[in-house]
């Protein structure tokens, strides 16, 4: 079937990788390496994490009950002082291909997401949050789990977004850095592409899409 919508992840696709951020606070702390995501990782879909991006709870619930799960495991680690390492800096390359999709193709942002900081993109500053903001205006419609309590992997998401673009998934690339959340939509029959780097996901998205979406 012939593509006609382009979906994004933000953070780590849009945005650097907040993991990144983790693993620098990680060593600066002398934490053992990924143990973030390690915590994060450990009961997915009913942990402090995935509850507060559903909005189960709020930062101060989630601050105590991610400092519980990281003493469980022998550290020492408060949630309140993971929130500000989540919005990354904006990828102009990736932007660019953004705005070469919209000019052919539907283009729609599903997000985890948290209320914290401002904006979509949980930006620390209000220079970054009007960057943001400016990203967000490129699409024709965003997904925040926050905002509809519902996260990825959750196909549920997936289909909304589709729903609201009026495609089918066939008819999608959608682009994450997390494979478990690029399983789901290759299960809906998107074009699935897992994001390692800027110039990976590119050169992937111009082959998906037959089209150069590299800024000349």
């Amino acid at each position: 079937m012939t593509i006609s919508a382009v979906l994004w992840d933000f953070g780590g696709v849009i945005t650097t990788s907040p993991f990144e951020a983790f693993n620098r606070y990680e060593r600066e702390m002398g934490l053992p390496l990924n143990l973030i995501r390690t915590i994060n990782a450990n009961q997915a879909d009913d942990n402090a994490w995935a509850r507060f991006e559903r909005s189960e709870i709020d930062a101060a619930t989630f601050d105590r009950a991610f400092l519980a799960e990281a003493k469980a495991m022998g550290f020492s680690v408060r949630g309140a002082d993971i929130l500000p390492l989540l919005s990354g800096d904006l990828r102009p390359g990736v932007i660019a291909a953004l705005k070469i999709c919209k000019a052919h193709y539907k283009v729609g942002c599903i997000t985890n997401n948290v209320v914290t900081g401002s904006g979509a993109g949980m930006a620390g500053t209000g220079e970054k949050a009007a960057q943001v903001a400016e990203v967000m205006g490129l699409f024709d419609h965003v997904i925040e789990s926050s905002k509809i309590g519902l996260r990825k992997p959750d196909p549920r998401i997936y289909l909304a977004m589709c729903e609201a673009l009026d495609v089918a998934p066939t008819a999608c690339v959608y682009l994450d850095d997390l494979g478990i959340n690029c399983k789901p939509a290759a299960g809906l029959g998107m074009t699935a592409i897992k994001v390692t780097s800027e110039a990976q996901a590119l050169a992937d998205l111009s082959k998906a899409l037959g089209r150069d979406v590299t800024a000349s």
